[in-house]
């Protein structure tokens, strides 16, 4: 049921842009690949995207079940 309220607030969770820095360092060392390395790259970003999609999942979680906690130790 979590994941359900995660997956249905999901698009109100506005994502933010790379940083400045990030875009110093990723677009010329992107500039510097061949195509295979490209394709390797990305699907490197792709795993860490994955990565922190699942951790902000987890995060979700497990605040929910603390404010249920916190709710449930006022309510007594």
């Amino acid at each position: 049921m979590i994941d359900a309220m995660y997956n249905y607030r999901q698009g109100e969770i506005h994502s933010a842009e790379f940083s400045d820095a990030f875009n110093k360092l990723c677009i010329p060392f992107e500039d510097s690949l061949s195509e295979e390395h490209i394709d390797v790259f990305h699907k490197i970003l792709d795993c860490v995207s994955n990565t922190a999609a699942a951790e902000m999942r987890a995060a979700y979680k497990v605040g929910f079940k603390d404010g249920v906690a916190l709710m449930q130790e006022i309510q007594n």
